[in-house]
């Protein structure tokens, strides 16, 4: 498993080991012993599994609010997502700063989203499937998004991306309050 930290340290991207032969190949995509040995403690609780039709889906940017946020770890198992992240933690040293990861099921990458940060992604090929893990349960009443296009991200469209109602009518960034506070580790 190789494990790699993007330009926001705490967002990882984490890539399993693929052992192949004749037949095809086999990756351990989660192993909680192996994970908190490398240091990444956290109890998932809920698989997510989505399904997009079309080049130039987009799903963001998503959230939970406290006391349900959720940790995410994002894979791509059929074509390519790029997924973002935004860090929307007030009092963090990169608030307002993103990152952006190729998904691809030829890649294998994961991308590791911690509690506090928004959280997107746009297909990069037809009928793309997303799978990730969450750390706490879907809730409705703490389910949140704010606008995909409001955040300075460059998502690499060259067309109007297809965008949910929820999506589409989601609050700017500028009339959206975090309600999600850094705590430093150190």
């Amino acid at each position: 498993m190789d494990i790699t930290a993007t330009a926001i340290p705490d967002v990882l991207v984490i890539t399993p080991q693929r052992f192949g032969d004749a037949r095809g190949w086999f990756s351990e995509t989660w192993n909680a012993a192996r994970f908190k040995a490398a240091g990444i403690d956290l109890e998932f609780v809920q698989d997510n599994h989505s399904v997009s039709a079309d080049i130039g889906t987009l799903r963001g940017m998503h959230y939970q609010t406290p006391p349900r946020t959720q940790d995410k770890l994002v894979r791509c198992t059929k074509g390519a997502i790029l997924d973002v992240v935004f860090d929307a933690r007030k009092g963090a040293p990169s608030y307002g700063e993103w990152v952006r990861e190729e998904l691809t099921a030829e890649n294998g990458k994961q991308l590791l989203v911690p509690k506090g940060f928004l959280h997107g992604f746009v297909t990069l090929a037809p009928e793309s499937e997303v799978q990730y893990k969450v750390t706490d349960f879907y809730d409705a009443e703490r389910d949140g998004s704010v606008r995909w296009d409001s955040l300075g991200i460059d998502w690499g469209l060259s067309a109007p991306p297809i965008l949910s109602d929820k999506d589409a009518q989601a609050p700017t960034f500028v009339d959206w309050v975090s309600p999600f506070i850094y705590e430093s580790t150190i």
